[in-house]
């Protein structure tokens, strides 16, 4: 392959993971502990759920053939013998002609075979009174009840283990831990969960020009947008930052930060110095504590983006990936969305590393840089209700989000995503398909 060459998108991701490779090591986690990780073997049932028979209505526990003739205007008589509540005790087992008052989430007494709901009955004092048509199950228990209408055998019974059983998988190996997940999990006894351990990552933001928050800017000098950028990007994937500071466009300052980042993290993402300026030193900083695997990518914008592997390992035996991305805010966005994202996710054991794409139609004009796939920052248009419009075969309808220049970083925040045309194509006009990824949790 010529070394003036660009790689492709793929080519360049094929490379990145390859070297960061992964899942790192696996720890268990307490439930409280674990949501957002990747689960690093089966999540079995300790207990089957529901572990008993139970009541899914708050009503009587009877026999179902007690009432299976039962009407409106004649309606059955059964006695009621006592009540039984969730978490309380047992009761004696249910007779033909009897009826057991239960709450929801009650235990089903021996001998019934269903629940008939406190709405179709009317409680029945000591004296023989009747009361009024039940709404409630609350007050004393009455020493009586009128059932009208019928109810099927296992009516409103919850039984046991119909939702799970115990020892079966509830999250398979690499499914992420999600509520829900946690909700099952404590509903079946499982009290911890073996997960893959979350990348460490080191961010770096490099440049003279650079200032960090709060410092006066001066005659020349810019806010640092891109550690700041990088570390919610990081932390909203669900990864742990490490804070390495700004280095100034010199090696020494660049390779001592890096080896400190290379010391505790599993993963180090430099902004800034990727290029072939004169004051660009990260590709000579990866170069002395690693080695640089590749440089420049046909990508628009990030066209400079570098990667390479420490020589130095962690303490699990494992090489830690460089990622050098370009300074320009939004060229730094892409990149990590592109390349960093990607292999972070891989060291955090995600099957699914890449954000799905979907069809999409643009409404504005575009130039791109042909040779190279363009990511233009976009919105997608909403109908009247607010929701994703899409056009008739189902593709969504995207316009730009600004001005789509390097440094433009109010359309990044305003893009719900990434509008992606293909290398060969020079300019998009209205009505031109395109591909598009959500990048926000807007889609809905």
């Amino acid at each position: 392959m010529s070394p003036e060459r660009l790689l492709s998108v793929e080519e360049a991701r094929d490379t990145v993971l390859a070297g960061a490779g992964g899942p790192l090591e696996a720890e268990c986690l307490a439930l409280d502990e674990a949501l957002g990780r990747v689960a690093a073997e089966p999540v079995r049932a300790r207990i089957s759920l529901p572990p008993w028979p139970n009541s899914a209505m708050d009503g009587y526990a009877i026999i179902a053939a007690d009432v299976a003739g039962a009407t409106e205007s004649a309606p059955v008589r059964l006695s009621v013998t006592g009540e039984t509540a969730a978490g309380g005790e047992g009761t004696a087992p249910v007779q033909h002609g009897v009826a057991v008052r239960i709450a929801t989430g009650a235990p089903l007494p021996d001998g019934a075979d269903a629940i008939v709901q406190v709405e179709l009955t009317t409680p029945i004092a000591a004296d023989g009174t009747a009361g009024p048509r039940a709404r409630d199950a609350a007050g004393p228990i009455p020493a009586a009840c009128l059932v009208h209408a019928p109810v099927l055998a296992g009516a409103h019974v919850r039984a046991r283990a119909s939702d799970v059983s115990a020892g079966d998988v509830i999250l398979p190996t690499g499914h992420v831990v999600t509520p829900s997940a946690i909700a099952l999990a404590a509903g079946t006894g499982v009290v911890e969960v073996r997960a893959w351990r979350r990348p460490r990552v080191a961010i770096l933001a490099t440049g003279d020009e650079i200032r960090g928050p709060g410092e006066p800017i001066g005659p020349t000098g810019i806010p640092d947008a891109n550690g700041p950028g990088l570390a919610a990007l990081v932390h909203a994937d669900g990864f742990v930052v490490i804070r390495l500071g700004i280095a100034r466009d010199r090696l020494d300052d660049v390779v001592e930060r890096l080896r400190a980042g290379i010391a505790g993290a599993d993963a180090v993402v430099v902004s800034g110095g990727v290029s072939v300026g004169p004051y660009d030193a990260v590709r000579a900083a990866f170069a002395a504590v690693g080695d640089v695997q590749l440089w420049r990518v046909a990508v628009q914008p990030g066209k400079p983006f570098a990667f390479g592997m420490a020589s130095t390992r962690t303490p699990g035996g494992r090489r830690v990936p460089l990622f050098g991305l370009p300074g320009n805010p939004v060229s730094t966005f892409v990149t990590y969305e592109l390349f960093v994202r990607p292999a972070l996710r891989a060291l955090a054991g995600h099957a699914d590393l890449l954000r799905p794409v979907e069809a999409a139609v643009i409404e504005e004009t575009a130039r791109t840089s042909r040779g190279r796939r363009a990511y233009l920052r976009a919105v997608v248009v909403r109908d009247a209700a607010g929701a994703p419009a899409r056009d008739a075969s189902g593709r969504l309808l995207v316009r730009l989000a600004g001005g789509q220049g390097s440094h433009v970083l109010s359309a990044l925040a305003r893009a719900d995503g990434l509008a992606i045309v293909a290398a060969e194509v020079e300019e998009v006009v209205p009505g031109d398909p395109v591909g598009f990824c959500w990048t926000t949790d807007r889609g809905g």
